[in-house]
């Protein structure tokens, strides 16, 4: 099955800043066209702020981990001392209280502690994926605030081609019909891709993954989905080239794997008269109409599942006058 599309990102994202301050460093890939590496710096704010507060925080958590420690010490003591009678029951209950107490600002200052770790980290802004800068809109030394854009990225990793399928062509693809989101792995029908780069013809290999839920009313169709995992290509000419990425935005033709049918007979398309009819030469040269199933009509073939038996001959000249039974000189070809 062909169609046409063009390639698309799998993944657009508008990349925001999770924390607030003036920017200090900005990598020199951080421009249109630049690449980052999933999980590579894009950019840092200063961190002075965040530093002074994780001190505090770390010196809070100190403090109450001593007092905890106190306080569950006191407490284990004078629980020894109430199991002989040495102190009373309230002094002890007194303790618990202060050891809860000390416990509970303990977990927060711990929390508090984690929170400012969290800030800190966030002051360092990383590719979420392997990534494709598409434009960008922070410069040095901005200030920027909890949800400021920093730049649009797409994925560099996988690309998408949104295709056009025509229902009737649906037909001829081993895939569930009516299935809802993303098809199993193993009735991913493999997709080959061919566009002009640099004056010359590539071709990439890619899987059939999806196909939407609307129909076209215009015409009658589906939009496929077909997704190129590691976009690297190979040349279809007989030259030896370095392979390149699927550039997003390249037209491409898609010739997508069909299912495979049996007993299947191939003829030229001009043999079909009537719309499904054919001319069938007996073992007495006389030509008779048949009518048979047709399963596919191409450009220059027609592929017939049903009505024909092997050996049998097949008028292929462009008569205009025919009558059923009428005799003819048979020529083999």
């Amino acid at each position: 099955v062909q169609s046409q599309g063009k390639v698309q990102a799998s993944r657009r994202v508008n990349l925001s800043a999770a924390a607030a301050g003036p920017v200090s460093w900005v990598s020199p890939n951080l421009v249109p066209g630049g690449f980052f590496a999933a999980d590579e710096a894009i950019l840092r704010l200063d961190s002075s702020d965040f530093e002074n507060t994780l001190a505090r925080s770390q010196s809070s958590v100190a403090q109450a981990e001593t007092e905890f420690r106190h306080a569950t010490t006191e407490l284990e003591r004078y629980r020894e001392l109430a199991v002989r009678r040495l102190v009373s029951e309230s002094q002890v209950e007194n303790l618990q209280r202060q050891a809860d107490i000390a416990s509970g600002r303990l977990k927060d200052a711990q929390a508090t502690l984690a929170q400012t770790q969290l800030e800190l980290r966030r002051s360092e802004v990383r590719a979420p994926f392997a990534t494709i800068v598409e434009s960008t809109s922070i410069e040095l030394g901005q200030h920027v605030n909890r949800g400021t854009s920093l730049a649009t990225l797409l994925s560099a990793d996988e690309v998408e081609v949104r295709i056009p399928l025509a229902l009737t062509q649906l037909g001829y693809l081993d895939i569930p019909l009516g299935h809802r989101g993303e098809l199993p792995e193993e009735s991913q029908p493999a997709v080959n891709l061919q566009g002009m780069f640099g004056g010359q013809l590539h071709s990439w290999t890619g899987r059939l993954v999806r196909t939407e839920a609307g129909i076209d009313a215009s015409n009658n169709s589906v939009q496929a989905i077909v997704r190129v995992d590691n976009p690297g290509s190979t040349m279809a000419t007989e030259e030896d080239a370095q392979a390149i990425p699927l550039p997003v935005g390249l037209y491409v033709e898609a010739t997508i794997a069909g299912k495979s049918v049996d007993n299947i007979v191939s003829l030229p398309r001009e043999v079909i008269r009537g719309g499904t009819q054919v001319l069938v030469v007996d073992s007495e040269n006389r030509m008779h109409f048949r009518d048979v199933e047709i399963l596919r009509l191409e450009s220059d073939r027609v592929l017939i599942s049903g009505g024909l038996r092997a050996g049998e001959l097949i008028c292929m000249s462009p008569i205009q006058a025919v009558v059923d039974g009428m005799a003819v000189q048979v020529v083999q070809q």
